[in-house]
């Protein structure tokens, strides 16, 4: 699949941080969700977060997408909420 590149601000949320992904995964790669845990559809990726990588998955909420960035990867990173990030994700491979 192909690589999507953006620039997002990093939000707080009510378990781990995330990103909004300013594209619709099942357009822009022709993919269905698939179920990710109990009650949670969405798309797994592989994505960088200001050049560090990381598994991490998409998820819908209020007809927007959003990519979770784990605690783990803010460490690394070294941002925080608020601070803009470059990222890029494509759908991992099955």
């Amino acid at each position: 699949m192909k690589r999507k590149t953006f620039k997002a601000e990093l939000l707080a949320g009510h378990k781990d941080s995330a990103v909004e992904v300013p594209f619709d995964p099942a357009t822009a790669w022709g993919a269905e969700a698939k179920a990710l845990w109990k009650g949670r559809r969405g798309y797994e990726v592989e994505a960088t977060l200001n050049g560090v990588r990381f598994e991490s998955c998409i998820v819908p909420r209020q007809k927007k997408f959003f990519m979770l960035v784990d605690t783990n990867v803010l460490k690394e990173t070294g941002v925080s909420t608020g601070d803009v990030v470059s990222a890029s994700v494509r759908l991992a491979a099955d």
